[in-house]
């Protein structure tokens, strides 16, 4: 289905938790999320109908998110019912990684092809610093387990922060020399709890170029991000840019947010309720919120923060 701007809409985002298991300084308050009762989230079986009726639009791709999607208990078992939705092309994750050396395994036996995993830093103190205590080394054990689960091709997301992790960015783009996967660089957005941050922190992307001057243009697979190669590396590096060069023109995807409301655009306010709908009340509901995707969202700044009403991790990114 499209929008009325001619987008055809192939992508659900969908949180299955506000919950998880870090509190990245970027995302979520210090004290953590507030634990909903577990009659405000949608259940799995919500959740499947809800996506069975956005593939019958011409949804291709499912990414489950959070929070930190791991921590949703039998979460396995809803990747598997996801994975029975005859014309799926797609059912990918988003996530921290530290609960994937216990699970990597068992969700690419439920059907998940791939997986993106966060990874702010390569310094464990940093690390513990911005995840408010996580572990790099239970993330690179993360990483690992994915590899070896054949949860790929693998991406690493990387939030460019000026003066945390900008001088990393030879360090964390050096991962890709050897692996085929993908390092993406993408600015830090002003929404929730981001904007304790300085106007320094909002670096452009445009500083990993300049920092990593051999890098050279490969072809667009279609995503939102710009893609890169260091000179011989058997992988990439994507640079997603929401703030310096905006892509809404591209945008095919709706959100579900784990209370269920759809969101037509992540830096809008505006929620469509789509809880308790069945058959076609849910299909005219999934059609306007396709119909509401705006144009693109509004500026994008230190100075101009998102319209979203929602923490990061209340919405899955």
């Amino acid at each position: 289905m499209r929008d009325t701007l001619g987008r055809e809409i192939t992508y659900l985002r969908i949180s299955l938790t506000d919950l998880c298991n870090l509190r990245c300084t970027y995302c979520m308050p210090p004290e953590g999320a507030k634990k909903l009762e577990h009659r405000d989230i949608l259940s799995f079986e919500e959740i499947e109908e809800i996506a069975r009726a956005a593939v019958s639009l011409g949804v291709r791709k499912i990414r489950l998110t959070g929070g930190e999607p791991l921590v949703r208990r039998g979460m396995v078992d809803l990747c598997r019912r996801l994975r029975a939705i005859p014309e799926l092309r797609e059912l990918a994750l988003t996530t921290n990684g530290l609960l994937l050396p216990e699970m990597a395994a068992d969700l690419k036996a439920a059907g998940v092809d791939r997986v993106n995993i966060s990874l702010d830093t390569l310094d464990p103190d940093k690390y513990r610093r911005i995840t408010r205590g996580g572990s790099l080394d239970r993330a690179l054990a993360g990483i690992q387990a994915a590899k070896d689960a054949g949860l790929t091709p693998l991406k690493l997301n990387c939030v460019l922060i000026g003066g945390f992790n900008d001088d990393e960015i030879a360090d964390l783009a050096a991962l890709t020399v050897d692996e085929p996967v993908e390092v993406r660089f993408i600015e830090l957005m002003p929404i929730g709890d981001a904007e304790g941050f300085g106007p320094e922190a909002y670096l452009p992307c445009e500083a990993v170029l300049e920092r990593l001057p051999r890098l050279v243009p490969v072809g667009d697979n279609g995503g939102v991000a710009e893609r890169y190669r260091l000179p011989g590396a058997a992988g990439t590096v994507g640079l997603i840019r929401p703030l310096s060069r905006c892509f809404c023109s591209r945008c095919d995807r709706l959100r579900l947010t784990a209370d269920g409301q759809l969101k037509p655009c992540l830096h809008s306010g505006e929620e469509i309720p789509v809880r308790g709908l069945h058959g076609a009340d849910l299909l005219r509901q999934l059609e306007r919120a396709i119909r509401h995707k705006p144009a693109r969202h509004g500026e994008l700044s230190s100075s101009s923060r998102s319209q979203a009403t929602r923490d990061m991790n209340q919405i899955g990114g």
